[in-house]
């Protein structure tokens, strides 16, 4: 049997973490990054509470598919589709423009230094530090890609109708625990999801016409009223009941049946998560801690592929066709390798 080609490259993906990855990276070069980056993130904050929940999303959709390289943040061109229009990104995935102004405020203090990809670590890290929840040490000095793939996305991320079983083995591939499943799920504790994701369990879940009977028939009667058969799918719900803090409420709710998405709902249910759920339900210190590390062990995920620093995080840099056409034996033109 053929292995698909994007199957290969998973594979080397969850054994290839970067040893170039360090705190302190840009300590010489850049040593206003953080900073900066963090400035940026409170005034996004104080305009859309919503948008820090959108940016930290960002870094799971980007290293799950080919590492942490910021081909998530690339626009499509006439030679490129790229991740923005893929099948779990399209009409969910937002806040570009806040990944615009950091790159923008670091571009006029350090041009040409600091990653798209390394402020996608940067600002998902103070994008829950901001909203009470934990702060950590982060390490920097990736790449950015020269490319970016719609269909590596589609054959990789999961679905909001994803079970508890299938986001197991997906996370394994990874290197990453069921510990960490759970505990990176609790991503959820901050932002919105769209009456799209949900409509199945409302009405016709796993086909039966019924709705999924895992969900408390109070929290039930509240999505009816948010997501009716004739909603606008693009409508937005909160995740959890303290959508504007990071704190363990997300777990609480699960354990109520209240969890708004089927992949969150499912790790209550499901046997081998289900003692995680019950963990960070009632100790919030103990998420902080598993949470700050998966997203450590999440962000080492690199691919081994050339990489540059863009100047704008939505395109490649300009070079020469030549250029192009020499890699991988040539390392030239800002291109190294990640």
């Amino acid at each position: 049997m053929v292995m698909p080609l994007f199957l290969i490259f998973l594979l080397h993906i969850t054994s290839a973490t970067s040893p170039d990855l360090r705190p302190g990276f840009y300590s010489k070069t850049c040593p206003q990054s953080e900073i900066i980056v963090r400035d940026v993130m409170k005034k996004a904050l104080a305009r859309e509470a919503r948008s820090v929940a959108s940016v930290m999303r960002l870094q799971f959709h980007d290293c799950f598919v080919n590492g942490c390289d910021g081909s998530v943040l690339l626009d499509d061109t006439p030679t490129m589709l790229g991740e923005k229009l893929s099948l779990s990104n399209i009409n969910s995935l937002r806040s570009f423009e806040v990944v615009d102004q950091v790159k923008e405020a670091l571009e006029k203090a350090c041009p040409g230094v600091v990653s798209c990809a390394d402020i996608i670590i940067m600002a998902s890290r103070d994008a829950v530090a901001l909203v009470s929840g934990p702060d950590w040490e982060v390490r920097l000095g990736r790449l950015d890609s020269l490319s970016a793939s719609q269909e590596d996305s589609d054959d990789i991320m999961p679905s909001p109708r994803a079970n508890a079983s299938y986001l197991i083995d997906l996370f394994q591939k990874f290197n990453l625990t069921v510990k960490d499943l759970v505990a990176l799920s609790g991503s959820h504790s901050i932002g919105q999801g769209r009456c799209f994701s949900i409509m199945f369990r409302l009405y016709n879940q796993s086909g039966t016409g019924r709705p999924d009977p895992a969900i408390d028939p109070t929290y039930r009667e509240e999505l009816n009223r948010l997501c009716p058969l004739d909603v606008d799918q693009n409508v937005t719900g909160n995740l959890d009941s303290t959508p504007v803090v990071f704190d363990n409420q997300y777990f609480k709710d699960l354990v109520a049946g209240r969890g708004f998405l089927n992949s969150d709902q499912t790790l209550f249910t499901f046997p081998q998560t289900r003692e995680f759920v019950r963990l960070f339900s009632k100790h919030q210190n103990e998420f902080f801690k598993a949470f700050a590390e998966g997203m450590v062990k999440m962000g080492d995920l690199q691919s081994g592929r050339p990489g540059e620093v863009r100047t704008n995080c939505r395109v490649v840099n300009a070079r020469p066709v030549h250029l192009l056409l020499e890699y991988p034996d040539k390392m030239e033109n800002n291109v190294e390798y990640m």
